[in-house]
């Protein structure tokens, strides 16, 4: 068994948790919050024996193996950086830091202390992307990635009433292309790698974060083309497009039907099984590498992580979206 910490108390935490569930080897043993009414109330709800509002104190207690960080995306970083110094292993939520530097810290830090550090992005781990990278070269040569994630946000309304919520604070290094846009970028570079380059646009808001852009990604052979989005939505399904056919996806951020269209007009469906609660698939991954004293996912690399913030780094650039963590 391994005994996990949790940092984040939000709605993340609760499907995280409840895909833990089904983890024979996951055991939840710890919380941290920032107050101790926040932690009592969380650790009550969940059966949580330890309950801590200083972080050190969770990570020297010895009664955690690993962490699972939630918390706002501008606190990945030094939250990571403080639990493996101390010899605790990170699955930190997505985006994994805010910008490259931090990233190139944390994983300088894993490195130097041997410990574990994933990036939580499920899409990748999932059965479904299986299914993709294993049908890929059955489409011929690929020429276009389309992905879109457009989902309104409830705290848009907020935004425009006059009241600024977390999801879009620069402060806390959010915004559409970090919280959303993110889960368009991944998996194609998981895919296709480093792409030569790399052109944005969007829409920003007075706060100073985006509130929906696109990215155009040019590749020797290929482009990939992405639009995310938190203050519209959108139903449209996500596409490879090759030269013999094209790879039908319901949702990247979430592949669960996945459907192979041939020029000649056949169909044929590559939908694997999934299990409900898809963050198992992360979680499932970590204890397995922790299981076998891996230190980096074979999928979910370092180096898959840094491309996708090196573009995210980029794209903000040409937005003129810059984080208070970008002048740390």
């Amino acid at each position: 068994m391994i005994r996990f910490g949790l940092i984040g108390t939000n709605w993340i935490t609760e499907r995280f948790l409840a895909a833990a569930k089904l983890h024979d080897q996951f055991n939840l043993t710890a919380v941290y919050s920032r107050t101790e009414e926040t932690a009592a109330a969380f650790a009550d709800k969940h059966g949580i024996k330890h309950r801590f509002t200083d972080l050190d104190a969770m990570f020297t207690s010895g009664e955690i193996d690993a962490v699972y960080i939630a918390s706002p995306n501008s606190f990945h970083a030094p939250h990571a950086i403080a639990a493996m110094n101390r010899g605790i292993h990170v699955l930190c939520e997505k985006p994994a830091a805010s910008n490259v530097r931090e990233l190139k810290e944390m994983i300088d830090t894993a490195n130097r202390t041997g410990t574990l550090l994933m990036e939580a992005v499920k899409s990748t781990l999932m059965p479904g992307f299986g299914a993709i990278r294993d049908n890929l070269e059955r489409i011929g040569p690929v020429r276009r990635y389309f992905a879109s994630f457009c989902q309104y946000s409830s705290r848009y309304d907020s935004y425009k009433s006059g009241e600024v919520l977390n999801a879009f604070k620069p402060e806390l290094s959010n915004g559409s292309l970090m919280d959303i846009g993110i889960y368009c970028i991944y998996p194609a570079v998981a895919l296709f790698g480093r792409p030569r380059t790399v052109k944005a646009d969007g829409y920003k808001l007075s706060t100073g974060v985006d509130g929906e852009g696109s990215i155009i990604l040019g590749y020797d052979s290929m482009d990939a083309v992405m639009m995310h989005s938190k203050i519209t939505s959108s139903t449209l399904p996500n596409e490879i497009h090759g030269e013999d056919g094209n790879l039908v996806i319901n949702k990247i951020s979430e592949p669960v039907r996945i459907e192979l269209h041939t020029r000649d007009g056949k169909v044929e469906d590559l939908s694997r099984q999934t299990v409900e609660h898809t963050m198992f698939y992360e979680l499932d991954e970590f204890i397995r590498l922790l299981k076998e004293g891996k230190r980096e996912s074979s999928v979910n690399t370092h180096e898959v992580s840094l491309i996708t913030m090196e573009i995210m780094d980029e794209a903000r650039r040409q937005l003129g979206i810059i984080y208070p963590a970008d002048r740390e």
